[in-house]
């Protein structure tokens, strides 16, 4: 008889079995269940199978762990720590990311639905780039002195606010958190962080990375938990100082909200997007748009708040370019995440998966003509899969045009002149990202000032490098960016002192 030869697939449940998954919260630098003893299920994706339980952090577990980062911050065993001992902590840090980066993504893969060759090249290889620019940064920014008359000396200096919380979405749980832990830890905060409950394991993970590269106890704590209970209770707790949230609208306002119910922490939002793909009547290359197109929607299954969810392109070369966007779909492979051939991988969830293809459901309700996909798939695996899906004759007023799908759904819109292909562009309540296609030097520049979003991209679609800010205009979110070295800023605040010589 012979041997069946394992695949890939094969490969990656046999490593997976192997793991040791960490599931409690990690707080005062060990690992604790929840007080009141409840789990809830790590669902994967790919199957619709429990992988594991986790602990269910509530509103006692939150402040055990506030507490504690309160503890650390006010003892100075990080804050006060010589800038390059931090450094030197978070660039070891980056390194033991490295170091395990095969197992982060196959971990990453399993809990979210992503494919895990994406998870290996793109959010692994990010978190390690994140880490690493702001250990640099760390001694390399210097304070002011103000100018002043010779009887004063003043000073504007940048200290950390204390005890930051950062909340950070399901779909990039690993990166978002590093956009988010990177630059606050580096500045001296101490910080609780939230992962979402559809994907906390690489979030717990990091903790115990974090304390074996020498993160002192207590300085990162994580308290798995859900938004209602957890999260709800970091946005009301009194002795934080400032919260970071990436994740929706609904959520975002809640914990304005909370701030001023409670102690007027600052906080900073990076909510969704609508983003549009503007092409003109004089662009070429077709067949690279469309790849670009289809890439920057079909990617990580649509669940990306900077999609370029609608294709907002001149009536004259529309029919000739979704020609090439119907080619480019139909080489998007639906699959399991663990199989390296896959680039569509599954919806995070039942719920979410119900939720997108009730946005389909409407689309085909509302007028628009389906010209690709459209359905549920691979439904014999229990896993959550939707078809890359391309509608047309969309308008600007149907609900798939202006309502964030957050799946691999694209809206196909024309126009007939530039200022109304940017006045669609522009209609929505969004403004996170767009992007210009134009051979014209004057066009580039003149629609890229008038699109309303935090990044503009010219001619390609979606990139990006860590030393370059990410956020939105609108309802897609305010306060200092994300990435960059702007976004220490969001972790500090400034203090002036007057000396009277």
């Amino acid at each position: 008889m012979t041997a069946t030869v394992p695949t890939e697939v094969d490969r990656l449940l046999e490593t997976a079995r192997r793991l040791t998954l960490r599931t409690d919260a990690f707080i005062d630098g060990t690992f604790v269940p929840a007080l009141a003893g409840r789990r809830f299920d790590c669902i994967s994706p790919r199957d619709g199978q429990v992988l594991t339980t986790i602990a269910e952090g509530d509103r006692e577990d939150i402040d055990r762990a506030v507490r504690s980062a309160r503890r650390a911050f006010e003892d100075g065993r990080w804050a006060k720590q010589h800038p390059r001992d931090r450094r030197r902590v978070l660039q070891a840090l980056a390194r033991l990311i490295e170091q395990h980066a095969d197992e982060l993504a196959l971990l990453e893969s399993l809990d979210m639905g992503k494919p895990v060759a994406d998870a290996r090249a793109v959010d692994i290889r990010v978190t390690v780039q994140c880490f690493d620019f702001y250990a640099e940064a760390i001694d390399k920014r210097y304070d002011e002195v103000a100018p002043t008359d010779s009887t004063t000396f003043a000073t504007i200096t940048r200290e950390p606010y204390g005890v930051v919380a950062a909340i950070v979405p399901w779909n990039f749980p690993l990166m978002l958190a590093a956009w988010k832990l990177a630059p606050a830890l580096a500045v001296g905060n101490s910080v609780v962080l939230k992962p979402a409950e559809a994907s906390s394991l690489t979030a717990i993970r990091l903790a115990e990375l974090a304390a074996e590269a020498g993160l002192p106890d207590g300085v990162l704590n994580v308290v798995p938990g859900f938004g209602a209970t957890a999260g709800a209770a970091l946005g009301l707790h009194s002795d934080i100082d400032a919260i970071t949230f990436t994740g929706s609208g609904p959520v975002g306002r809640t914990l304005l909200r909370a701030s001023a119910d409670s102690n007027l922490k600052e906080v900073s939002l990076e909510l969704g997007g609508k983003s549009a793909q503007l092409v003109l009547e004089d662009a070429t290359g077709l067949d690279n748009i469309a790849a670009s197109v289809a890439s920057g929607i079909f990617f990580n299954q649509g669940e990306v708040c900077s999609a370029g969810s609608r294709l907002v392109v001149h009536r004259s070369r529309k029919d000739e370019l979704i020609e090439h966007l119907l080619r480019a779909a139909a080489k998007m492979t639906v699959g399991d995440p663990l199989d390296p051939q896959t680039s569509v991988g599954a919806l995070v969830e039942e719920k979410h998966l119900h939720r997108v293809l009730g946005y389909i459901a409407t689309a085909a309700d509302e007028g628009a003509t389906t010209l690709t996909g459209g359905s549920q798939t691979r439904i014999e695996s229990g896993g959550y899969y939707v078809e890359p899906t391309i509608f047309d004759n969309v308008t600007p007023k149907m609900t798939i045009a202006n309502e964030e799908v957050f799946g691999p759904v694209l809206s196909v819109l024309t126009f007939d002149d530039l200022d109304e292909g940017v006045r669609i562009a522009n209609g929505t309540q969004y403004g996170l990202a767009a992007a210009v296609w134009t051979t014209s030097l004057s066009n580039a520049h003149l629609v890229s000032r008038a699109l309303r979003a935090g990044t503009v991209w010219v001619n390609n679609y979606d990139g990006s490098d860590i030393t370059v800010p990410f956020g939105g205009y609108k309802q897609s979110g305010f306060g200092a960016h994300d990435k960059s070295l702007h976004a220490l800023d969001k972790y500090t605040t400034l203090k002036s002192t007057w000396m009277k010589l």
